[in-house]
């Protein structure tokens, strides 16, 4: 069963933490992934620090597939478009708290195998079972 990305949740999730402790949410985004649309200008090594402060921001959305706002840059106002891949950390600007995101990839490699009623086509080792061990 393939499950949605967890990290528009987790997105969400530490945004609303770190505002209700009044703290400035800070968006770490990779500026070279596809899509995006940050003002260059502001660039750094292939990433830029976005404020998501809700002063800082117009029409603010957290969505599953992108986040997006207004903002102004250099007195310019821009629209700003992240996809959620390209979210790579959401924390605190006050004290660094908050949480880097894990790649997408790992969200659908850490799935269990399905397991298939009646297979005998492999044989599996029966599981070592946790024990207690009598100590004298």
């Amino acid at each position: 069963m393939t499950m949605t990305p967890s990290r528009p949740y987790l997105l969400r999730a530490i945004f609303d933490w770190l505002i209700e402790n009044d703290q400035t949410p800070y968006l770490l985004v990779d500026a070279e992934a596809e899509n995006v649309m940050v003002p260059l200008e502001h660039v750094q090594d292939g990433k830029i620090i976005l404020n998501m402060s809700l002063t800082a921001t117009r029409e603010l959305e957290l969505g599953n597939e992108a986040v997006s706002f207004n903002a102004r840059f250099s007195g310019k106002t821009m629209n700003v478009y992240v996809p959620i891949s390209a979210a790579l950390a959401l924390y605190s600007k006050e004290n660094g708290r908050g949480m880097m995101f894990p790649d997408e990839e790992s969200d659908t490699e850490q799935q269990a195998p399905a397991a298939v009623a009646g297979n005998d086509t492999e044989k599996k080792k029966p599981a070592k079972k946790p024990h207690l061990s009598i100590v004298k």
